[in-house]
């Protein structure tokens, strides 16, 4: 994607890496604290937040441009694309140190984890492919060829695909996680962003940048079932941008990330119709779930700040700075 807050020339720097020499992790201010991990674009860094008690506890530098961002399974290690350096940096949740990189191919953006925890699928928008990481080994095992530009990268919970969204072809590239290769595409709406699998794997989800929509797919026969479009009072058509999306595993609410509207849509996941909007910071990217799935938490790109909602009240009720240009959230129990 190329935009204001992701162009190339907007980029500080070399490609050198500034890691502070000692970082250690400092315990959540309150009990059964979630911890949120922001990645900063433009502080190269990434910010460590207690959601419950919703304070910033700690920035740690990481690299040149960090976007995606994701945990292990069993959340000891995080996993952060550092686009301008070129790989997956990975970070002992226990100590907050690097302790390695992985092969990501070039500029890294997201990035999806099987559900065994066992490779890692990297979109390389500049090379037009998808890398498969062996997290055990700390390899590259395949790049599999896709369209041009690809952003939005998902598994499906059963295993059974990984997908790739490409924002020039405007397809969803369809990859046999056995055979590693692409065997179906879906046309969808113009700039596709995220794209995310339900808990059942039943259905994949896909936003469409350029035309302001929230796209539902079936698995089975992979072809679009409805298109959701957004309209917001005192709000602007294209300024509906749809980016990050979660849907919850009951598969009775989905919520999607408007960007520039700085909104939050609320989706009906089984009538697949819109039924709320949370306001939220400015230019609102990605979001992610509590682990108990009762809060939401939201990266706010262009107000330097995270929304945080709970989700059994369904109001926003915090915002919280935590620096320059929040892109992608994790969250550890």
């Amino acid at each position: 994607m190329r935009n204001d807050s992701n162009n190339r020339e907007t980029r500080r720097g070399t490609h050198g890496v500034v890691l502070a020499a000692s970082l250690v992790f400092a315990a959540c201010g309150s009990a059964g604290a979630d911890t949120v991990y922001v990645t900063l674009e433009k502080d190269n860094a990434v910010a460590i937040v207690d959601g419950v008690a919703a304070k910033l506890l700690k920035t740690m530098s990481v690299g040149k441009r960090p976007r995606g961002i994701a945990l292990s399974r069993d959340g000891r290690e995080l996993y952060v694309a550092v686009s301008d350096d070129d790989a997956i940096r990975v970070i002992d949740t226990a100590t907050s140190k690097v302790v390695r990189d992985l092969p990501s191919g070039d500029d890294p953006e997201t990035f999806a984890i099987d559900p065994e925890g066992t490779f890692l699928y990297v979109s390389n928008e500049d090379d037009n492919a998808v890398t498969v990481i062996d997290l055990a080994k700390g390899k590259q095992v395949k790049r599999i060829p896709v369209g041009v530009e690809p952003e939005g990268i998902a598994v499906s919970p059963d295993g059974r695909w990984v997908v790739s969204t490409s924002e020039t072809t405007n397809m969803a590239h369809w990859i046999d996680r056995r055979r590693l290769e692409v065997i179906d595409n879906t046309l969808v709406d113009p700039r596709p962003r995220a794209a995310c699998f339900t808990a059942d794997s039943k259905q994949l989800w896909v936003t469409s940048e350029i035309a302001g929509t929230l796209l539902i797919l079936d698995v089975d026969t992979r072809q679009i079932v409805k298109r959701v479009s957004f309209k917001i009072p005192g709000v602007t058509a294209e300024k509906i941008q749809p980016v990050g999306i979660r849907v919850d595993p009951e598969r009775r609410r989905g919520y999607v990330a408007l960007g520039p509207a700085n909104r939050v849509a609320v989706i009906d996941a089984q009538k697949l119709d819109v039924v709320n909007y949370f306001l939220v910071g400015q230019r609102v990217w990605h979001l992610e779930f509590s682990p108990d799935h009762r809060r939401l938490y939201t990266t706010n790109g262009l107000s330097n700040d995270i929304s945080i909602i709970d989700l059994a009240e369904q109001k926003v009720v915090k915002s919280l700075a935590v620096g320059q240009y929040p892109w992608g959230v994790a969250v550890k129990p």
